[in-house]
C-alpha cells in the first residue's frame, strides 16, 4: 500500500495516542484502545478510508489528550481491521507506513493534526555498510546473552540492506526508554541513527551480562549456604549420636563458675550485667549473629581482674633507690616523686589507704628525650606493679578510651579497661603518654573522658560503654607525660600536678652516657667492655658536635651507630679491640651537628648575644643590626612573631628616649649634614635616629621566633649601632623590656643559661626577679662557669654591654 493513494503531505490525519513504547514503520501490530477520543478518531478513519497517526503518550499524561500530552512524532499508517472486545476495548490491526511529525492541531475532538513526513537524509552507501557490519556484530552478541531475542530477526537483518528498516526492526525488539526511543525515532540521518542504536545495544549487552553474573553469584551463594546448613545439621546429629553435643553447655557452665568466683570482688552492677548476658547467651542458637558478639563480651568482661591488687607495701626508700639507680641528676623531679609516695606510704601505714589515698595525678613535662617515660617505668619497677602505657598522641576518637557500644560492629573495650586486663591487676601504674597531643574531631574530644579518668573524685565509678557498668580506677597510679603543657586544656591541667624535667648540661649528658647509655647499648649489640674503648674526650665530642637536643635520645642513637661499626670491624677485620678517640671519631659518625655556635671572641658593633628557649632546650641568638641612610624606619627580619616585633619597636623607642635624655652619647661628627637651604645657610642636623633607617635581623631566618624575652638584647644592639660603640662578645642576656626601661622576668632560665655555658659565654645578664627566685635550679657547673649579673633597668644593661 502506497501513501500516495491517500494524497499529498502535509495533510490532516486523526490521532490515536498509544501509552506504550514507540511504534515503527513497516510493522503490522495489534493495538488495544479504550479511550473515547481515540475510538472517535478510529471510527472516522474507518468510515472515510483515511490514514491514522499513532503517537506515544508522555509519562503521566493519560486523560484529556492535547498536543502537549504526547510526543510530536509518530507513525502514519492505515487500519487493516477493527474488532470490538467484550471488556469495552477496541482491537486494531495497524499497518505502519512512514514516520511523521505534527505540524499543528486542526481539530480538538476528535483530535486531528496536520502531519508531514520525516524524510530521511541521503547517505553514503559505503559508510553505512561499514556501520551496518558493526551493528550486525553487536546484535549477534546481544542474541547470545539474551535468550528472548527472536532468532528470525538475525536472518532478516542479514538479508536486508535498508538501514532505516533495519533500525526500526531492531528498535522494536529491544527495551528502550521513551527518551532513547524518541531520540532514535526523530533522527533523519541514517548514520547517526545507526550509531545511536549501537550505543543502546552495547548498554543493554553490558546490563544483561551484569544481571547474568549477579544471578550466578547469588545462585552459587545460595547453594553454598544450603550446603553448609545441611552439613551442620548432619554434624549436629552425628555429635548427638556420639554424645559429644555438650561442648557449648560446658562453655556456658564455665562462664557461670568464673562469674561466681569473682562475685565477691566485683561491683553488684557488674555481676548483674555479666550474668544477664550469660543467660542470654545460653538461650541463643550458637549460629545466630548475636551469639558470637555476646560470647566475646562475656569473655572480655571475665578477664577484668576484679579484686586482684598488688599487695606489696609502699616503701619510699625503695622508690628513691630505684630512681637513683635508673636516672642521673633530675634532683627536683626525684624529690617530688619521693614526696608523693611518702604521703601514700604514711596513709597506708595508718590504715587509711582505701579511703584517703586518692592523691593528685603527676604529669612530667619537658623537652623530648629527657626521661619522662623512663621515670614512670622506674616507679612501676620500684612498686613491683605492672606498667601500662597508653599512647595518646593523635588520639581523636572518644571511644578509644571509653569503649565502643556493643551495637557497633567490631566493638571492644576502651584502652583503659584493656590496660587493666593486660596488667592482670586493678592497681597498675598507667602512663598516659603525650597527653598534650590529644586531638579533637567530629568523633568527640578525648580530653573530656580524661577529665573523668584523672579526677580522684570521679574515677572510682568510671563507666566503659562496652562494659556497661562502673569500674573502679581509684587504685590506679596515673602518670602523664607532655612536652608543652600549654596545649593541655585548662580543666585537665587543673587535675594534675606538673613536675618539670629540664634539659641536661653537657656534663650531665657525659655522666648519663658513661653510666647508663654506653653499658646498655654495649649489651644490646653483644659487645664486651674489653672489645670497645670509647674515650671520654671522644664521648664529649659526640655530645657537643654530633647531637642537638635537650635530652639524650639522639646521643643514644649516636652511641649505637658507633657500636654497630665496632661490631662490623670486629667481625670483618678480626680486630680484638676497637678504640674511638676524637681523632678517628669522624670514621664512625657521618654528619657533624653543632649544637650551639661558640661565642665570637672579637667585640663588634651591632651584634649582641641573646638567650632563647626552644622545645629542644636553650639557644644563643646573635641579634644583628645595621644602619642605612634614611628617615628613621625600622625593618625586622628573621621569621619573628608579633610579640617579638613589638619588643623591637619598644626597644627602639626606649633607645630614642635615652639618646634624647643624653644617657647615650652620640658623636656629633658622625651625624650626616642636611642639604643647605635656599638662603645658603646650613640647616641644623637632626637626631641620629631620624637620619638612618635601621635593619634588625635575628638568624636563623628559617626558624620561627617569638616572645618578649629578647627585649633588652634588641635595645642593646640598637644602642650599639646608633652610638657606634662595640658590644662585649663575652656577654649574653635575656629579659623583657618595658617602655619605661624596666627589665621584667622571663621563663626557661635554666635552659638559657645552659646554652650560654655551652657557647662559652662568660657573663650573663638576667632580670633581678629571676636572679632571686630561680637561681637555685641552675646546675652548679653552670653557676661556676658563668658570672650571672642581675639587672633591673636598661641603663644597667647598656653599662655592662657597651664598650
Amino acid at each position: 500500500m502506497q501513501l500516495s493513494n491517500y494524497g499529498s503531505f502535509p495533510m490532516n490525519i486523526p490521532v490515536v495516542v498509544e501509552d506504550d513504547l514507540f511504534l515503527y514503520p513497516f510493522m503490522i501490530v495489534p493495538i488495544f484502545v479504550n479511550d473515547e477520543a481515540n475510538i472517535k478518531a478510529i471510527n472516522r478513519a474507518m468510515d472515510h478510508n483515511e490514514l491514522i497517526f499513532i503517537a506515544t503518550a508522555k509519562v503521566g499524561e493519560e486523560e484529556n489528550r492535547t498536543k502537549e500530552s504526547f510526543y510530536p512524532v509518530g507513525v502514519v499508517g492505515s487500519i487493516m481491521r477493527k474488532v470490538a472486545l467484550p471488556d469495552g476495548r477496541v482491537k486494531l490491526l495497524f499497518q505502519g507506513l512512514a514516520r511523521g511529525k505534527v505540524l499543528e492541531v486542526t481539530q480538538e475532538n476528535p483530535l486531528v493534526v496536520q502531519v508531514d513526513l520525516i524524510k530521511s537524509l541521503p547517505y553514503e552507501e559505503n559508510r553505512i555498510n561499514a556501520v551496518l557490519a558493526i551493528l550486525r556484530d553487536k546484535i549477534k552478541t546481544l542474541s547470545s546473552v539474551n535468550p528472548q531475542f527472536p532468532p528470525d530477526l538475525l536472518r532478516t537483518i542479514e538479508e536486508n540492506h535498508d538501514p532505516h528498516r533495519i533500525i526500526d526492526l531492531i528498535a522494536s525488539t529491544i527495551k528502550l526508554r521513551k527518551e532513547q526511543a524518541y531520540r532514535l525515532f526523530i533522527e533523519a540521518d541514517a548514520e547517526e541513527r545507526l550509531l545511536l542504536l549501537i550505543d543502546y545495544i552495547i548498554e543493554e549487552v553490558e546490563a544483561l551480562k551484569l544481571q547474568k553474573e549477579i544471578k550466578s553469584k547469588v545462585h552459587n551463594k545460595m547453594e553454598q549456604i544450603n550446603k553448609e546448613y545441611f552439613l551442620k545439621e548432619q554434624l549436629k546429629q552425628i555429635q548427638k549420636e556420639l554424645g559429644v553435643d555438650n561442648q557449648r553447655d560446658e562453655e556456658i557452665e564455665e562462664y557461670y563458675e568464673k562469674l561466681e568466683s569473682l562475685k565477691e570482688a566485683m561491683p553488684k552492677d557488674a555481676y548483674k550485667e555479666i550474668k544477664k548476658q550469660i543467660d542470654r547467651l545460653s538461650r541463643m542458637h550458637p549460629d545466630s549473629a548475636d551469639a558470637n558478639l555476646l560470647q566475646n563480651y562475656v569473655e572480655w568482661m571475665l578477664e577484668i581482674p576484679f579484686g586482684k591488687i598488688s599487695t606489696k607495701k609502699l616503701s619510699i626508700d625503695e622508690v628513691k633507690k630505684q630512681l637513683d639507680h635508673d636516672h642521673y641528676s633530675l634532683k627536683k623531679p626525684k624529690e617530688r616523686i619521693a614526696e608523693y609516695f611518702a604521703v601514700r606510704e604514711l596513709l597506708s601505714l595508718r590504715g587509711k589507704d582505701q579511703k584517703d589515698s586518692k592523691g593528685t595525678i603527676l604529669c612530667f613535662f619537658g623537652p623530648p628525650g629527657v626521661g619522662k617515660t623512663s621515670l614512670a617505668n622506674s616507679i612501676a619497677t620500684a612498686l613491683k606493679r605492672p606498667l601500662v602505657r597508653i599512647a595518646l598522641g593523635g588520639l581523636e576518637d572518644v571511644n578509644e578510651l571509653r569503649g565502643h557500644r556493643r551495637t557497633y560492629i567490631g566493638a571492644m573495650p576502651g584502652r583503659i579497661v584493656q590496660g587493666l586486663i593486660d596488667a592482670k591487676e586493678m592497681n597498675p601504674v598507667m602512663v598516659l603518654d603525650e597527653i598534650d597531643k590529644v586531638g579533637r574531631s567530629h568523633r568527640g574530644d578525648p580530653t573530656s573522658v580524661l577529665l573523668e579518668i584523672l579526677d580522684p573524685e570521679q574515677n572510682s565509678e568510671f563507666r566503659d560503654y562496652y562494659a556497661n557498668f562502673n569500674i573502679d580506677l581509684s587504685q590506679v597510679i596515673f602518670i602523664a607525660t607532655a612536652n608543652d603543657i600549654g596545649q593541655i586544656p585548662a580543666p585537665l591541667r587543673d587535675r594534675m600536678e606538673f613536675i618539670q624535667v629540664s634539659s641536661y648540661t653537657p656534663q650531665e649528658k657525659l655522666e648519663i652516657a658513661k653510666k647508663y647509655l654506653l653499658p646498655q647499648e654495649m649489651k644490646k649489640h653483644g659487645l664486651q667492655n674489653a672489645e670497645v674503648n670509647l674515650s671520654l674526650p671522644a664521648l664529649r665530642e659526640v655530645i657537643e658536635k654530633y647531637t642537638r637536643e635537650a635530652g639524650v635520645r639522639n646521643l643514644r642513637r649516636r652511641i649505637a651507630q658507633i657500636l654497630r661499626k665496632c661490631a662490623r670491624l670486629i667481625l670483618q677485620e678480626g680486630r680484638d679491640k676497637v678504640s674511638i678517640t676524637p681523632k678517628n671519631l669522624p670514621e664512625f659518625l657521618d654528619k657533624i651537628v653543632f649544637e650551639i655556635d661558640e661565642a665570637d671572641k672579637k667585640d663588634r658593633v651591632g651584634v649582641v648575644n641573646g638567650l632563647a628557649w626552644t622545645s629542644v632546650g636553650g639557644d644563643v641568638l646573635k641579634i644583628e643590626a645595621v644602619k642605612i641612610k634614611g628617615k628613621g624606619a625600622l625593618q625586622l627580619t628573621g621569621s619573628l612573631g608579633d610579640v617579638m616585633k613589638e619588643s623591637a619597636k619598644i626597644a627602639l623607642s626606649v633607645v630614642k628616649v635615652l639618646i634624647d635624655e643624653g644617657k647615650i652619647r652620640i658623636d656629633s661628627s658622625k651625624l650626616p649634614k642636611k642639604a643647605k637651604s635656599k638662603e645658603g645657610e646650613e640647616e641644623e642636623s637632626n637626631a641620629i635616629y631620624n637620619c638612618y633607617d635601621l635593619h634588625l635581623h635575628v638568624p636563623e631566618g628559617a626558624t620561627p621566633k617569638d616572645g618578649p624575652s629578647a627585649g633588652i638584647a634588641m635595645a642593646s644592639v640598637i644602642a650599639s649601632i646608633l652610638s657606634g660603640k662595640k658590644v662585649r662578645s663575652s656577654v649574653a642576656m635575656t629579659g623583657e623590656l618595658t617602655l619605661t626601661g624596666k627589665v621584667l622576668q622571663i621563663g626557661g632560665l635554666k635552659e638559657k643559661l645552659i646554652a650560654a655555658h655551652k657557647a662559652g659565654i662568660r657573663r650573663a645578664l638576667i632580670p633581678k626577679k629571676n636572679f632571686e627566685r630561680d637561681l637555685d635550679e641552675i646546675p652548679d657547673e653552670v653557676k661556676e662557669a658563668l658570672e650571672i649579673v642581675p639587672v633591673t633597668r636598661i641603663e644597667e644593661v647598656l653599662k655592662e654591654v657597651l664598650i
